[in-house]
């Protein structure tokens, strides 16, 4: 089913809608000092079966997005809704209970496993933690779901430091599934990877989403990543979603001038793919003291008086395609 298809049959499974997460900068004498604005009036949905693409340059808010919908961190403001109930509000005991169909692939393999512990028992725990099934039957399910995706029965009592790069992702990834989660919240999980190996574990993804039924937030800095597996891209600039749309529509035809540099910055194998280059100026802003008015404009070559004094809002160009710029207002 197309994502456009998607959208139309059914009701979003996470509705995300002005998120903020701020971080407190204080001074070596405990003064407040200002804010870390990371993540600014998030709004996005994605809906069953479908994969959401969230990318931007490193710093600019999109896995402390993840981590916040999650709730590893305190959200500083907004709402999350995981199948039309708040993420946010939940209590300890009931947010338990959401994490089991919300689940997250960590970007670095090699520091999201506990290297004191065999394979077999980091992903067991997760079944214990959850009280799910027996405890003689757990062990049988996990060593179920190790063989599926390339293991033995020996890697069972394994530990981390014996596998691969890739191998030690693919736990990551098992460790995630292992409760049968219904959205998963991919971290860069390619990107500490090999590029051959990227493939294969961009491939299993796909492979277990069409298996399984299950939803991605893909997460990653690698437009060539997103546009092999994303349905919908949400491009993000500190802190903010300047642009949204179908992956196709977003590479054929991008609006927003930070989304054109992105672009134009990816190396083309083919000549029809080469893409004019962007000539931005200055550095990227800090977050901690973010400029008035549109966040992209010190670096724009198209920026005019408007979008130094006014935060750009939300223009619809069609119905599956929006972006946050003065040029199109």
């Amino acid at each position: 089913m197309s994502s456009e298809a998607k959208q139309q049959s059914a009701k979003p499974l996470l509705e995300v809608r002005n998120l903020q997460k701020y971080y407190p900068v204080r001074s070596a004498l405990g003064k407040a000092k200002g804010q870390i604005k990371a993540v600014q009036d998030l709004s996005f949905d994605i809906y069953e079966g479908e994969t959401y693409g969230l990318v931007g340059e490193s710093g600019c808010g999109k896995s402390t997005a993840g981590r916040t919908l999650l709730k590893l961190v305190e959200p500083t403001g907004g709402e999350a809704q995981f199948n039309g109930e708040s993420i946010f509000e939940s209590k300890a005991s009931r947010l338990r209970t959401i994490r089991k169909d919300l689940q997250m692939i960590f970007q670095d393999p090699h520091t999201s496993l506990n290297p004191r512990k065999k394979i077999g028992a980091s992903i067991q725990e997760t079944l214990t933690i959850h009280n799910v099934g027996a405890k003689s039957e757990r062990k049988l399910l996990v060593i179920e779901l190790l063989k599926k995706l390339g293991f033995n029965e020996e890697d069972y009592n394994r530990y981390p430091h014996e596998f691969s790069g890739g191998q030690r992702q693919r736990i990551g990834i098992a460790r995630s599934l292992i409760l049968n989660p219904k959205l998963i919240i991919c971290d860069e999980p390619v990107s500490a990877l090999d590029v051959s190996i990227q493939a294969q574990i961009l491939n299993l993804l796909r492979s277990l989403q069409r298996e399984m039924k299950l939803s991605y937030l893909f997460i990653s800095h690698d437009l060539s990543v997103v546009r092999h597996i994303a349905d919908r891209v949400g491009v993000m600039y500190l802190g903010r979603l300047v642009e949204e749309g179908l992956t196709d529509e977003i590479f054929s035809n991008p609006r927003h001038p930070y989304t054109k540099l992105l672009l134009s910055s990816v190396p083309a194998i083919h000549e029809h793919e080469k893409r004019e280059k962007i000539e931005v100026k200055g550095e990227i802003p800090s977050p901690l003291n973010p400029p008035s008015g549109c966040a992209f404009h010190k670096r724009c070559p198209f920026a005019f008086d408007r979008c130094m004094k006014e935060t750009p809002e939300d223009t619809v160009i069609d119905s599956k395609h929006k972006v946050k710029c003065h040029l199109y207002s």
